[in-house]
């Protein structure tokens, strides 16, 4: 099969899969008396979003001393690319954030598969894919939120690095940085690469292009700006949107918070979600191990260590962790490589793997929105 074959493939066994996952959604929500649209388009921070998107900025819901929510935590590019949806379709601003992020996903699926092929193969590339829409906080890919949209540009912008197209890597970089807080992941791997790169050819006696240097500058601009924008609006130019972050309980303490947490799960027991949470971001952890030791491109270490690094050092909302790790994918790397060499080895192992993790995905992906009905 060629290369374009094997990569629709990939794209089309990822639709199947997060498909799958919306009947059994579906198949919940209908049982408890409820619409799956409205809670794959309507829950959560897609509220949020679609506000921003219909409205713009300038919404803030003070609950008390102290905590005062406001829209300027959330960074401007789904919403506008929500905005720009809603005017050109039929369809109201609910199901134009569900393409969006639909969209965005399969352009995700198809940049990890390049990225996979790139490095690994075209089975490992597939195995990669799957992998990835079947990760027990999958759901969240289907769901009217900005992680399908991040990955999308991070895995191209990563592709771009390894093939040292330097312009499109910043200019994506940008652009993720303007999708989420953790977007600044994306910059923070090319700025790393673009300096080994750098360090190369000067040690080599060459001189360095200026595509390298515009690359690297345009990385950080986008999560910059915004930040900036926001302090500027606050009348805090550095810190207005932290202290923004702050006011929702987020902030970066090295882990503090988040210790305090499991001490009280671990101590007192709570609902599957948190312990759920607990085990998957320590597999990340295992994971990220892992693909250190595998020797994996440094642009893919840097991307997943600043977002784990994020997701443990950060206070507040301690059951979002496993969706701050979506786009953490070169993490499945390694599962992706051992995966595939299970299927040729042993088919049916690797079947009763990927049927075991289909069926947490899709159960935990349903108990989260109509069961456990916590934040993510």
């Amino acid at each position: 099969m060629s290369v374009a074959g094997d990569a629709a493939r990939a794209l089309g066994l990822f639709t199947v899969v997060r498909l799958l996952g919306v009947v059994a959604l579906a198949a919940a929500a209908w049982a408890t008396g409820r619409h799956p649209l409205t809670l794959l388009s309507r829950s959560w921070d897609s509220l949020w979003y679609l506000g921003i998107a219909a409205h713009g900025y300038g919404l803030t819901e003070v609950y008390g001393p102290g905590t005062a929510h406001s829209d300027l935590a959330f960074f401007p590019l789904y919403p506008a690319l929500v905005r720009v949806a809603t005017e050109a379709g039929p369809w109201s601003a609910g199901v134009a954030g569900l393409v969006v992020s639909w969209l965005a996903a399969s352009v995700a699926a198809c940049g990890l598969y390049a990225l996979g092929a790139r490095l690994y193969g075209r089975a490992t590339a597939t195995a990669l894919v799957l992998l990835w829409g079947l990760l027990p906080h999958s759901i969240v890919l289907s769901m009217a939120y900005t992680e399908p949209v991040l990955t999308a540009f991070a895995a191209w912008s990563l592709y771009a690095v390894l093939a040292r197209h330097w312009l499109w890597a910043g200019a994506l970089a940008a652009l993720a940085g303007l999708s989420r807080p953790n977007g600044f992941a994306v910059a923070a791997a090319v700025l790393a690469a673009a300096a080994w790169e750098a360090r190369g050819v000067w040690r080599a006696g060459g001189k360095v292009t200026h595509r390298l240097w515009t690359g690297a500058a345009l990385a950080p601009t986008g999560w910059a700006g915004y930040v900036l924008w926001v302090g500027h609006r606050e009348g805090d130019l550095p810190g207005g949107y932290f202290e923004v972050q702050r006011l929702w309980g987020s902030r970066f303490d090295l882990g503090r918070g988040s210790l305090r947490f499991v001490r009280h799960l671990l101590l007192h027991g709570d609902r599957l979600v948190f312990p759920m949470t607990m085990v998957i971001v320590a597999a990340a952890m295992v994971l990220f191990a892992l693909l250190i030791a595998d020797r994996a491109p440094l642009p893919l270490v840097v991307h997943s260590g600043v977002l784990l690094l994020v997701a443990l050092g950060g206070s507040g909302f301690f059951e979002c962790k496993p969706r701050f790790l979506l786009p953490a994918f070169p993490l499945l790397l390694p599962l992706a490589r051992a995966l595939t060499r299970t299927a040729r080895a042993r088919p049916w192992h690797a079947t009763v793997v990927v049927c075991a993790l289909a069926g947490l995905s899709f159960c935990y992906g349903a108990y989260l929105l109509v069961v456990a009905r916590t934040p993510l």
